[in-house]
C-alpha cells in the first residue's frame, strides 16, 4: 500500500473523528487536519471534497449553505446518528490495526 493509500484510507474515519466536535466547513477541516497530524499530513481540496460527497451519500454527514461570519457562503458539514456510530466502529478498528502493527513491531525488535 503506497502512502498516498493509506492517507485516502484514513480520510473517512479522520473527517468523522473531527466532525464529533461539532460542524465544520471543508477549509476548516483541511487546516485541522494539518494541524491535529503535527503538519504530516497535507490534503488538497481536490481530495477531501469528493469524500465529503460520499459521507453525505451514504447518510453520515449533512450539510448546508450557510453565510459565515465574513459574509461569505460556505457549505457546513454536521455528524448525523449513523455517522456517529461509524466514527465509533472506524476508531476500533484503526486502534485494533494500531495495536497489531506495535505488537508486531516489537516482536520484530526483540527477534533482532
Amino acid at each position: 500500500m503506497s502512502s498516498d493509500t493509506l492517507v485516502a484510507a484514513s480520510a473517512k474515519p479522520m473527517i468523522l473523528a473531527l466532525l464529533l466536535s461539532g460542524e465544520s466547513y471543508g477549509y476548516q477541516i483541511l487546516q485541522r487536519v494539518h494541524r491535529v497530524s503535527g503538519g504530516e499530513l497535507e490534503w488538497s481540496s481536490a481530495m477531501i471534497y469528493p469524500v465529503l460527497r460520499r459521507l453525505e451519500k451514504e447518510g453520515l454527514i449533512r450539510s448546508d449553505w450557510r453565510v459565515s461570519g465574513e459574509n461569505r457562503m460556505r457549505r457546513y458539514y454536521r455528524l448525523t446518528d449513523l455517522g456517529r456510530g461509524e466514527s465509533a466502529k472506524e476508531k476500533a478498528r484503526w486502534l485494533s490495526v494500531n495495536g497489531a502493527l506495535r505488537k508486531a513491531w516489537a516482536t520484530a525488535g526483540a527477534e533482532e
